[in-house]
């Protein structure tokens, strides 16, 4: 009998021991589903003033540029310094010499030929004053008489051809030194010692160091973010629109702070492009570090335009599909709104209206998204616009 009571009595034992397990364990506590709205990033709406803004590029190059023609012919007897491809000179420097001495002989001829001429005016000057007296007195024929009026006004005719030919001479003297029209810098020049030059013929080809000027294409599209003026010749009246230009040069990125000057006087009508010209002073003045704005350097220009009110600047990301935006309202359900698009500028759009300001702007982009729909919004981010220029 003991036996069998023996393995009830552990088979009982065992029951319970497992009953005050289970009843003295942790017990599991029920969780609600998680929620089914979606985690969005979100912007407190705010609006700024911002300055508009164009970029163009275009390649440098010098405002005043000519070619380098004597006025005489001859031998060349002396060259400058400066006259060599990138040389630098100063205005009305002489830069060559043309040898001078047969306008200085041509020069010595005109003056010969004046003091001669002025003999023969002062003789027939006589000689008239003689048969004006002699006809006074009815001693001399009218025939004498035209003929010493005509010496005398040929006299005074040769008088004038050579005090013009002095003068040519003169100034052919003084063009066997031809000068520099401007400051300026030489591009390039075919001239040295020794070599005839032609009158008339280009010798080199030089350019003005005062200003360098930019060609800048403007899109039509933009024309209404800048101040340009597109009549009175395309001509500034008023404040120049500021161009800051920037370029990489000897490894670094530096910048240079120019004016737009004036407009082309028309659109392209291939591109629907307007030219518009940004001029720089002193291109080739060196400060500091700071690199000349060399002639035929590439450039990149920011033309600085308007300012403008009222803009709300958000990310590329916050516009939806049908240029909308997704309004999240107080109890965090989506409201679709339509907006008015400004520009876009890189990563951001400028909004003019849609929305107000103070209100939660969805910027997750959102794919099946529908109106009223529940999302959980992240604590609003003012730092998502950007600042006012």
């Amino acid at each position: 009998m003991r036996k069998i009571l023996l393995p009830i009595a552990i088979v009982i034992a065992g029951f319970a021991l497992a009953a005050g397990i289970v009843a003295t364990g942790p017990r599991l506590e029920q969780q609600p589903p998680p929620p089914d709205a979606p985690l969005v990033r979100s912007w407190l709406a705010a609006s700024q003033t911002v300055q508009m803004t164009a970029i163009a590029h275009g390649t440098v190059s010098p405002r005043t540029e000519s070619e380098l023609i004597p006025e005489v012919s001859g031998r060349v007897v002396e060259l400058s310094p400066s006259m060599v491809s990138g040389g630098f000179f100063k205005a009305n420097e002489v830069l060559f010499r043309v040898d001078p001495l047969d306008y200085e002989l041509a020069l010595e001829q005109a003056r010969a030929a004046l003091a001669s001429a002025e003999s023969e005016l002062i003789n027939a000057r006589k000689g008239h004053i003689r048969q004006t007296d002699l006809a006074r007195r009815q001693s001399t024929s009218a025939s004498q008489q035209d003929d010493a009026l005509n010496r005398l006004k040929v006299g005074e005719a040769n008088i004038r051809e050579v005090k013009a030919r002095i003068e040519k001479a003169t100034r052919d003297l003084a063009r066997t030194e031809v000068r520099a029209p401007y400051e300026g810098r030489v591009r390039s020049e075919r001239v040295d010692v020794g070599q005839f030059v032609s009158r008339g013929i280009s010798v080199a080809n030089l350019y003005a160091t005062d200003y360098a000027e930019v060609r800048l294409p403007i899109q039509d599209s933009e024309l209404a973010y800048l101040d340009l003026p597109l009549g009175n010749g395309g001509s500034m009246d008023r404040n120049e629109p500021v161009a800051e230009l920037r370029a990489s040069f000897g490894g670094n990125l530096h910048t240079w702070v120019g004016k737009i000057v004036r407009t082309e006087g028309e659109l392209d009508p291939q591109t629907r492009m307007l030219h518009v010209i940004a001029q720089v002073q002193s291109p080739y003045l060196q400060i500091q570090n700071k690199p000349p704005l060399a002639v035929g350097l590439f450039v990149e220009a920011e033309i600085i335009g308007r300012h403008v009110d009222n803009v709300f600047v958000i990310p590329r990301s916050a516009l939806q599909s049908g240029n909308q935006v997704y309004v999240i309202n107080q109890d965090n359900r989506l409201e679709f709104r339509n907006v008015n698009i400004l520009r876009f500028v890189d990563e951001h759009i400028y909004i003019t209206s849609g929305f107000e300001q103070g209100e939660t702007i969805c910027i997750s982009t959102l794919t099946n998204a529908i109106e009223g729909m529940s999302v959980r919004p992240t604590v609003p981010d003012q730092s998502q616009g950007v600042a006012a220029s």
